[in-house]
């Protein structure tokens, strides 16, 4: 990396011994995200390896070392927790990885916002809000992933059936750090906003956010079973209709289940199905899961209990699945209402398929694993998806796919010289998008 101990220096100086590292060891810890899950990537790895690692403690220290680095031509990769599944944290050309992890204050809560540093975790944010009696609208499946991580690179999770994807009203305002700002915070609200969420920093590093709350609900988690998948399918999409609408509604075939963590409500050869659910609905709850040919195995109640079916949805029991079969697995992210109507097709598309589904914001999400066998046929069966009418998210790649011509218009003015994240913004790209499965 050119002028890297002029970079080192400069950013010891602002950063102390403690902020800056050039060991081997931490750069390459710092340069690896959750881009495993995906055996195309991994086939691939390593791709680049930071020169220099950063670790600002404040949204001003990550606004400085941008300015810093930009001042020096240096690439900047910008990482939170690195629990990315497409590879959007890895630094392909080298350089800086900015790690926002350390910078981590609740700044504000305030009635319907909260406002913290771009490393604080997501369960971090939930529990300042719970102490005013307020909860956040969203967060994703790895609670303790970050706020400028889930925002750049994350677009939904528990809270989504009723609000959608983090795109869709849950920012109210963003500080951010660019090559243009020249170490200043630039500060978007509303509609502006939008130009930075889900591109992976490429056209400004997200250095605070602040984020919707609403009126803290008493929740009650529902585990059923049912003695197969079509039967939790049948009443997935009413269960995530009940007024008060669900936080979460997910489920699993029995093969699947079978890898999740052990737990007494995951009766052996049955199928799951996890809901977060208002009290008031319990009783409708129970009548259509029982009506359905299910069972309701238990109803628990306490703080924890969104967490431990929050960390149970979305990628999660893909995860799992794959841990329990070491290099069989992989995913394909999926939406719409023929991942219900039309599941054996759904599963016959790879060898292997088994649906993970969630009750969505409109219509079903999911995660649809099969048995890899090369990335043609991953791209074949994207195509056959798409031809049976359900939605395809490609986790395979790590190009920025949603609002793309935004992104480019704005990156040409924030980031001239193409020093944000690297590789990941690339105009030419026709594949599939993230907004397709919401």
């Amino acid at each position: 990396m050119d002028g890297r101990d002029p970079l080192e220096a400069e950013l010891t100086a602002l950063l102390g011994p403690r902020g800056v590292s050039s060991d081997l060891r931490q750069r390459e810890k710092a340069s690896v995200d959750g881009a495993r899950m995906s055996p195309i990537i991994a086939e691939l790895l390593p791709l680049g390896i930071a020169d220099l690692v950063a670790f600002p403690t404040s949204a001003a220290e990550i606004a400085a070392v941008v300015g810093v680095a930009a001042r020096h031509g240096v690439a900047i990769t910008p990482r939170g927790k690195g629990t990315g599944n497409y590879g959007q944290a890895l630094p392909l050309l080298g350089g800086l990885v900015l790690d926002t992890s350390r910078a981590r204050s609740v700044i504000e809560v305030s009635d319907g916002v909260i406002t913290a540093d771009a490393g604080t975790p997501m369960a971090t944010l939930e529990q300042a809000a719970r102490a005013t009696g307020q909860q956040l609208w969203m967060y994703p499946s790895t609670v303790h992933s970050t706020i400028g991580g889930f925002l750049a690179g994350g677009s939904g999770g528990t809270g989504t059936i009723a609000h959608g994807a983090n795109h869709m009203g849950f920012v109210v305002a963003l500080d951010v750090a660019t090559p243009a700002s020249g170490g200043e915070l630039v500060h978007v609200e509303g509609d502006e906003a939008l130009a930075f969420v889900h591109n992976y920093g490429t056209a400004g590093i997200i250095a605070r956010a602040s984020v919707r709350l609403e009126p803290l609900q008493d929740w009650r988690g529902v585990y059923a079973s049912f003695p197969d998948f079509p039967g939790a399918l049948s009443v997935l999409r009413e269960l995530g209709r009940l007024q008060p609408a669900p936080r979460l509604v997910s489920a699993d075939t029995p093969h699947i289940t079978a890898q999740l963590p052990a737990d007494p409500a995951f009766p052996a050869g049955r199928s799951s199905l996890r809901m977060i659910a208002d009290p008031a609905t319990v009783a409708a709850a129970r009548a259509l899961i029982e009506g359905a040919g299910g069972r309701v195995e238990d109803v628990r109640e306490g703080p924890q209990v969104s967490a431990a079916i929050s960390v149970l949805s979305y990628n999660h029991p893909i995860e799992w699945l794959q841990k329990s079969e070491p290099g069989v697995y992989f995913h394909v992210e999926v939406s719409g209402d023929a991942l219900v109507e039309r599941i054996d097709e759904v599963h016959a598309v790879y060898p292997g398929g088994m649906l993970h589904i969630e009750a969505g914001h409109t219509v079903p999400i999911g995660m649809l694993a099969g048995v890899y066998e090369s990335p043609e046929a991953v791209y074949d069966g994207i195509d056959a998806l798409t031809a049976l009418g359900v939605g395809v998210h490609n986790p395979h790649q790590w190009n920025v796919d949603f609002r793309l011509a935004e992104t480019v218009a704005r990156a040409a003015e924030t980031d001239p010289d193409g020093l944000l994240n690297p590789g990941k913004l690339n105009p030419a790209y026709a594949g599939p998008t993230k907004g397709a499965i919401r």
